[in-house]
């Protein structure tokens, strides 16, 4: 409910004001620029005073900010933590600017086919090698590596593969597992 003298500003119009008289449902203010108006109570709201703001605020201890601007916070991150008997698998970056010195003439058909025919070779050597698991570093891009990529590994009958460790990789990579034969 509004009364004489509260600080009012007009809903839809770059009005403010106080309050002079109130009347059923109308309600006369004076502007700030001091012209007399009568609007309807449901247009509009009871506003602070700015002058009573400051007051209703409490008064912040200054060493208190200075304490916390200059102590260095902890870093909030968690760390991998590895088991020592835990073989790090070899990474194989896929990335085209890896692969070869210059791509200058290279059709995106060329690049890809170079793409997967290195991912293959890597793939065959770690089954030859009896290499438990092997990361691919493909990058985000629009997914086309990683379709073929996905594709290429779908053929081969004993491998697992997956996305590889978020924290680590972000979604560029996949991890490739071979299931060891006992021979």
């Amino acid at each position: 409910m509004l009364t004489k003298g509260d600080k009012v500003s007009v809903l839809d119009e770059a009005i403010n004001g106080t309050v002079l008289s109130v009347k059923n449902n109308e309600v006369s203010i004076e502007t700030e620029d001091g012209f007399m108006m009568t609007f309807f109570v449901n247009e509009l709201v009871k506003i602070q005073d700015s002058s009573n703001l400051m007051n209703s605020i409490k008064r912040i201890d200054l060493e208190e900010i200075t304490k916390e601007k200059t102590e260095p916070k902890p870093r909030s991150f968690v760390k991998e933590k590895k088991d020592k008997r835990e073989i790090t698998a070899p990474e194989f970056d896929l990335h085209i600017e890896k692969l070869v010195p210059n791509k200058r003439g290279m059709s995106n058909y060329d690049i890809l086919t170079l793409q997967t025919e290195t991912a293959k070779r890597h793939i065959e050597f770690a089954i030859k090698n009896r290499i438990p698991k092997i990361v691919f570093i493909h990058g985000v891009g629009e997914g086309v590596l990683k379709a073929e990529l996905d594709f290429l590994l779908g053929r081969y009958d004993g491998i697992d593969f997956r996305d590889a460790n978020y924290q680590k990789y972000g979604l560029g990579a996949t991890e490739v597992y071979i299931r060891q034969n006992n021979k």
